[in-house]
């Protein structure tokens, strides 16, 4: 079976607690490829600058101050602001599998499964509205996962539905929750609150040990639930054919065998991240475990893994630099879809 080539991806932990020259660096390291994936279906495909405003004005408006910087930080540009609202990006699909664990204490393990290039791999820890907050970046100002001082900790999942609606981009919607909230119950209610424009799985705890999976899918409010575990689809699978490349059920499956079994430690739990099925290698259908992260909300502490490499963050020791991690030689798969194949369905 051939092999595919090893890769890479540069992790780098950024801080910058106001929006400023950091930020403005990144935005113009990522805004060309960015550019090119806002606009892939041409920009009358785009919403208009208002209607992108008045969305974030009507669901999210404790982000505006932070928004207008960010937008003048980028130029100005009416493009540049369209983007950062948001507002009915492009479709997007992931894999990824996450699970609250409330053993010696209350945590959130999670693993990332996308393509290296297509992932910022910063670190970046903010306090853009007085509340800090250190998380995995996306699309420059979301967050893929992460956690606020507060002992608030999230993480998203592609839902497994193919149904594009009006919305916002789910990591718009996990800075707006760290940034907004401080405990379980109002955060699960801001994701059910906040249109979304692809269906999502998002995973709160908070450091009471209050916990739950919010069920997001344009057009209709999110499902609150009490599972403690999520991977790539909702109450059932809908879309096959991702679910088989992506072994959604079956990663599922030893998630929540490993939520039921009390003898578990943590450090069991968090090696069981880089171990298949939850761990994954499949770099050459594109959605191979890019990185692992585990949340300890009481301790205000992420702890961001790969095999051979743990990189531990907090609001009080928080460590610049970079890490350069290497993926790849792992054998190709047969009769499995590839995520260009996936894409190709969903427009990305």
């Amino acid at each position: 079976m051939p092999l595919i080539q090893s890769q890479s991806l540069l992790f780098r932990a950024l801080e910058e607690a106001r929006p400023g020259a950091i930020w403005q660096k990144l935005f113009g390291e990522f805004w060309p490829s960015y550019r090119r994936w806002y606009l892939q279906g041409g920009e009358a495909a785009r919403p208009y600058y208002l209607p992108c405003l008045r969305a974030l004005r009507k669901h999210m408006p404790e982000l505006l101050p932070t928004f207008d910087k960010l937008a003048e930080l980028a130029g100005g540009g009416d493009l540049e602001a369209r983007f950062l609202s948001l507002f009915c990006p492009p479709p997007y699909v992931t894999a990824c599998s996450q699970l609250v664990w409330l053993g010696e204490q209350p945590l959130l393990v999670r693993n990332y499964d996308y393509p290296p290039q297509l992932c910022e791999g910063v670190i970046l820890k903010t306090a853009w509205n007085g509340r800090q907050v250190i998380g995995l970046s996306d699309c420059v100002w979301g967050l893929l996962d992460g956690i606020n001082e507060d002992g608030l900790a999230v993480s998203l999942s592609f839902g497994g539905r193919l149904d594009v609606g009006e919305g916002f981009g789910v990591p718009l919607v996990l800075r707006y929750v760290l940034e907004t909230c401080t405990r379980t119950e109002e955060a699960s209610a801001a994701l059910a609150r906040v249109p979304v424009h692809m269906s999502y799985n998002v995973t709160v705890v908070d450091r009471g040990g209050d916990f739950a999976t919010v069920y997001l899918a344009p057009g209709k409010s999110g499902e609150i639930s009490r599972m403690a575990a999520a991977t790539n689809h909702q109450q059932k699978v809908e879309w096959h054919q991702h679910a088989r490349a992506t072994s959604t059920v079956e990663r599922l499956r030893q998630l929540m065998l490993m939520v039921e079994d009390t003898t578990l430690s943590s450090e069991a739990l968090i090696a069981s991240f880089l171990r298949p099925p939850i761990y994954s290698t499949a770099f050459a259908r594109g959605l191979g475990t890019l990185y692992s992260a585990a949340y300890w909300p009481t301790e205000g502490r992420a702890d961001f893994f790969w095999p051979g490499v743990t990189w531990s963050q907090s609001f009080a020791d928080f460590e610049l630099g970079e890490r350069l991690i290497q993926f790849g030689n792992s054998p190709q798969p047969h009769h499995i879809t590839r995520a260009t194949d996936l894409r190709e369905e969903t427009g990305k």
